[in-house]
C-alpha cells in the first residue's frame, strides 16, 4: 500500500510540474540584442528605461510573495544596501510557479515593503516563463540569439540573472542559489 501511495505522490508531482514548467517558443523577431534597449513598468506604474542602469552590475530576480524561497527577499535586501554602490538588484513578480504571487502591485509592494523592508527597484506583475505573454526582458534573458549564450527562462521563482556593467548577461541561479552565495558575492567584487 504505501508503494502505492508513493507512487501516485511521484506521478502527481511530475504531473504538476510538467503543467507549470512549460515553456513555449517565443517570437524574438522584434527583440533587441541589447539589455539597455529593454523597459519595465515600476511597481508604481512608472516606465523604466534599463538604460538607467548602465555602468552598474544589475541582479534580475523574478520573485514571489507565497513561495517557500519567498524569505530571499531579505537577504536581496540586505546585498542590495551592502553593494549598493556596485550594483542594483530588480526585482520582477510573477505568478507563473503554482500562483505564487496572486496580489496585485499594490499589495505586493505593500508585503515587500513592511515584511521585507525592501528598497530595491520593484516592478509590475510579468510572465517570465516562455510564451506569447512572456515579458520581452525575460525574453532577452532566456533566449541565446539575444543574449550570447543562455536559452533557461526561469523554472521557480527567484532565479537570479547577473548582468554586468556592459549590460553582458554573465551567469543565471537557480532559485536554490542565496543572494550571499560565494559565486555571487565574487562576481559583485570583482
Amino acid at each position: 500500500m504505501k508503494i502505492v501511495v508513493i507512487c501516485l505522490f511521484i506521478i502527481t508531482i511530475s504531473f504538476v510540474y510538467a503543467l507549470f514548467n512549460k515553456n513555449e517558443a517565443v517570437d524574438i523577431s522584434d527583440k533587441s540584442f541589447s539589455f539597455y534597449d529593454y523597459k519595465a513598468q515600476s511597481i508604481d506604474g512608472e516606465t523604466i528605461d534599463l538604460k538607467k542602469f548602465k555602468g552598474k552590475k544589475v541582479i534580475v530576480v523574478n520573485v514571489a510573495s507565497k513561495c517557500g524561497y519567498t524569505p530571499q527577499y531579505s537577504d536581496l535586501q540586505k546585498l542590495y544596501e551592502k553593494y549598493k554602490d556596485k550594483i542594483v538588484i530588480l526585482g520582477f513578480p510573477s505568478n507563473d510557479f503554482l500562483w505564487q504571487e496572486p496580489g496585485k502591485n499594490e499589495q505586493i509592494k505593500k508585503f515587500c515593503s513592511s515584511k521585507y523592508g525592501v528598497t530595491f527597484p520593484m516592478f509590475s506583475k510579468i510572465s517570465v516563463k516562455k510564451s506569447g505573454e512572456q515579458h520581452p526582458l525575460y525574453s532577452w534573458l532566456s533566449n541565446k540569439n539575444l543574449n550570447g549564450w543562455n536559452n533557461k527562462a526561469p523554472s521557480w521563482n527567484f532565479y537570479k540573472y547577473l548582468i554586468d556593467e556592459n549590460g553582458n548577461l554573465i551567469k543565471m541561479f537557480s532559485s536554490k542559489i542565496k543572494p550571499f552565495d560565494d559565486d555571487i558575492i565574487q562576481y559583485l567584487n570583482k
